[in-house]
This record gives C-alpha cells, structure tokens and sequence, in this order.
C-alpha cells in the first residue's frame, strides 16, 4: 500500500490538476463572450450587467461553500463543483437575451466560486502538513490552464460555433473530473498538525474575533491583488491602444506580458517563499507591483508601459496565494472563503472603479490606483508579520 507521503504527493497532483482545469474552462468561456454578446443581441451595458451573474453567483456561493466544506470535506465539495462548473459553461451559448444569459451566468459563477473555495480549502491543509510553501504552484496551475484555454478558445473560434466549443469544454471537463475525481475521494484528507486540539479534520474550532478579523485584513491583502488583475484585464489594451497609440495587435500584448509574467512569478513562487518567507514575499511583491505599475501607467512609450505591465504580473503574482494560505491556517475552509470572496469582490471593483476614476481624472491617473492598493499590500503583509501560524 502506498504510504502517507505518497499519498500526500498524488493529491498534490490532483489539485494541481483542478487548478488547471478551472482556469482552462473559465477561460474558454471568457473568449466566447463576444460571440455570446452578438448571439444575445445585447448591448455593452446589458451586456455588462448579465456578465455580473458570474461573480454575483461566485461572492453568494463562496461563504456557503466555506460550511459545506467544514461539513463534508472539501475533496468531496471540489468533485461535485467541477461535475457542476463542467456543466454550467455548456448552457450560455443557448440562451436568447441578456436576462436568460445572466441567470445562467449566475449558476456558472455559483459552480466557478465553489470550487475555488474548496480546491483553495484543500491545498491549505496540504501546504500546512507538508511545512512548504506550494501554494503559488497551485494558483500558477490556473494561470498555465487560463492561457491554454484561452489561446485553444482562439484557434477554434473561427471553426466551432460557441455551442460546440463549450459543450466540447464540458465533455472535457466532466472526463478529468471523473478521473481526478476518483483519485481525489480515495485519498483521506491530511490532518496538518498545528491544527488545535479538539479542532475536527477538516477545519479548526469557531474561530474567535481576533483571528476573524486578522482573516478579513489578509482578506483585503487578496482584494489589492485581485483588483489589479481585473483593472489589467479591462483597461491595460484600452490604454496602450488610446493613450500610447498602440496597434490592435500592441495593445493585446500589454496583458499578455502582465499574464505571462504572472504565470512565471507562480511558477517560481515556492522557491521565492523558501528564501524570503511569506511576510518579505509579501512586502517585495506588493512594492515590486506599484512600481511597476506607475511605469506602466505614467510611462510616455508604449514598450516601456509593457515592461512595466510585466513588472506589475511579478509583483502581484504571490500575493492572493499567499493571502489565501495564510487566512485558511488561521481558520480553515471558512477562513479560504473569507479571504476568496473579498478577493473576488476586488476583481469586481477594478473595471468599474477604473472607469469612473477615467471619467473623472484619466485613464493613466486612475490606473495609478492599482500601484496605490499594490502599495497598500505591501503594508498589510508587513503590519501583520507576526499573526501567522510558522
């Protein structure tokens, strides 16, 4: 039979490949959007708000996933929410009209938040039983997945309608699930073991208002981080393209260099939290970020805002891990989906507050607002240095 260590090793292979897998479907679905847009018949603004239903969907199912993780165990909620998301990316291409559209968005978000609380909820126990610092590998399984997805997504989009596309995205996200799946229930959870006494397998005792509250400031280290990520998904292109003159083809580049760099500061990140440990990752990624996106917002050229676009996907790149890891040690599952709906709350604010700021100011000063909260971040991780479990 195989021993604890091996075990340990084949479910850090089955997160990963959850991790994958949720990046890979979301993203299939994120290219389609403009052909679902023309399918609909919807404008930009109702557009807008039925995309709304992914992350309504996702911030109300976040926190009831947090008990039903406590409750059944998170391998078991993370099997059920990949039957659940592989199945909701299926049905936009089959609705008519913005309202349908939102209401299905609704259920897919509801699917895509539940499983990133509960596959985030599992890596947590893993990284405190293994005492290594793998998280960012998991989240840089999900950005390795997002770019497949999205540059498979581009191949096939002048070949497959949305429909066959996306049911062929679910067909295979139904056959890694059955097969990860599988792995994944044979495999009993690990008890890390500075959980505390009395506390149950899956998740430590009720926590008490200090830790709540030192959940909800690495909660808001998340929020900074995500807030970015949308800010650059949104209006890096649009900047390059309006206010450095940009081609098409120049703009898209600015948040291919920003996700790139991203997916390598992932992939380098257990080394980086070996050598600096969390709180110097924390402080450097976060400054590492602002400067880069001062360049990126301020700079007068074109290839120097796409240095500092790249500079700004390694800063941030460590920062949510990090923040989820350290919110789950300190109250388990409900602790993950604390600090995950605050960090999706960031990636919501970001685009609209991007825009008002635009509005009100300009595109490169409201931009500046990513380098302030990256900023802010850094702060946070330094401040409570000292509030995580070793």
């Amino acid at each position: 039979m195989p021993g604890p260590r091996s075990d340990l090793a084949r479910l850090r292979v089955v997160l990963t490949v959850f991790f994958a897998l949720d990046g890979f479907v979301f993203a299939g679905w994120v290219v389609r959007i403009p052909a679902i847009k023309q399918q609909t018949g919807a404008s930009a603004g109702t557009l807008g708000l039925a995309l709304l239903g992914v992350s309504a969907g996702a911030v109300v199912t976040m926190m009831l996933t947090g008990r039903l993780c406590r409750r059944f165990g998170s391998h078991p909620v993370t099997v059920v929410c990949g039957v659940l998301l592989s199945l909701g990316v299926a049905l936009p291409p089959h609705t008519h009209s913005a309202l349908a559209l939102g209401l299905v968005l609704l259920l897919f978000g509801a699917a895509y938040g539940g499983i990133n609380v509960a596959f985030n909820s599992a890596a947590v126990d893993l990284v405190t039983t293994l005492r290594r610092p793998i998280m960012p590998s998991f989240h840089a399984a999900f950005s390795l997945g997002g770019m497949i997805g999205a540059g498979l997504g581009g191949l096939v989009a002048g070949h497959l309608s949305p429909a066959w596309h996306l049911f062929g995205l679910t067909l295979v996200g139904l056959l890694v699930t059955a097969v990860a799946g599988r792995a994944l229930l044979r495999i009993e959870p690990p008890r890390p073991a500075d959980r505390r006494i009395g506390a149950p397998h899956d998740g430590p005792r009720r926590a008490d208002p200090r830790t709540r509250g030192l959940v909800v400031v690495f909660g808001l280290i998340a929020l900074c981080t995500a807030y970015g990520e949308g800010a650059m998904a949104d209006w890096g292109a649009l900047h390059l393209e309006q206010d450095l003159g940009g081609s098409p083809g120049a703009a898209a580049l600015g948040y291919s260099c920003f996700a790139l760099a991203m997916t390598a500061g992932r992939l380098t990140g257990t080394t980086l939290l070996e050598r600096l440990g969390r709180t110097r990752t924390v402080v450097v990624g976060g400054t590492t970020a602002a400067a880069g996106m001062l360049t990126g917002a301020l700079a007068p050229s074109l290839w120097a805002a796409l240095v500092g676009f790249a500079v700004t996907g390694l800063g941030l790149a460590n920062l949510f891990p990090v923040a989820v890891e350290r919110a789950g040690t300190l109250a388990g599952p409900s602790g993950v989906a604390i600090a995950s709906t605050l960090g999706y709350g960031g990636m919501l604010l970001g685009p609209p507050a991007i825009g008002f700021m635009a509005d009100w100011f300009s595109l490169p000063a409201a931009l500046t607002s990513v380098a302030i909260l990256s900023a802010v971040a850094a702060l946070i991780g330094f401040a409570t240095r000292r509030a995580t479990t070793p």
